[in-house]
């Protein structure tokens, strides 16, 4: 009896072993394989960055500055000889956000001037990475991972023009800027 709970445990750990050691591809992963790459760019901004102090926000509009811990952006700037390495790199991308637990809020654009998908980690009402993710054939592509604690996607919405007021350091983003012009 106590050999076979003993078999059962060790199996047990076994089972538990295996499936927690996931291979699979994160954005997390690829941006931390990426970001000091040749073609990449990459900003990591606290919300501190955007001086909201001057600006008068609703209730829900502060719950939601609050709840954002960070922001996280990567971008490949594609130039026109490396149109090879520009298809890998945004495959590896589609097939990391194909996976199920990246469940889709948005999506847009067009094949001309490019497009975007807004994805997210967690509950509609409790989100833990908000994922924007955009591409342009003749520039390259940018995702942008906003970090948080039960953030709201209505919320974080509302929050969009808010932080149209804030105050910052554009110099600070001056390679993000240049990515969208």
């Amino acid at each position: 009896m106590i050999q076979s709970i003993k078999k059962s445990m060790v199996m047990l750990f076994l089972v538990a072993a295996f499936t927690s050691c996931n291979q699979e591809p994160t954005l997390q992963t690829y941006y931390v394989d990426n970001e000091l790459e040749p073609g990449f760019a990459s900003f990591d901004i606290p919300p501190s960055f955007f001086n909201v102090e001057n600006i008068e926000m609703t209730k829900e509009q502060k719950e939601a500055y609050n709840s954002v811990d960070k922001l996280n952006v990567l971008t490949y700037m594609k130039d026109n000889t490396d149109t090879e390495v520009y298809k890998s790199e945004l495959a590896k991308v589609n097939t990391i956000l194909k996976d199920p637990k990246y469940e889709e809020l948005i999506r847009g654009g067009s094949v001309k001037e490019g497009k975007f998908v807004v994805k997210f980690l967690g509950d509609v009402d409790r989100i833990d990475e908000l994922i924007i993710f955009g591409n342009a054939t003749n520039k390259g592509f940018v995702i942008a991972r906003i970090l948080g604690d039960d953030m709201n996607a209505s919320q974080l919405m509302s929050l969009g023009s808010v932080l149209k007021n804030a105050d910052f350091d554009e110099e600070k983003l001056k390679g993000l800027k240049d990515f969208f012009k």
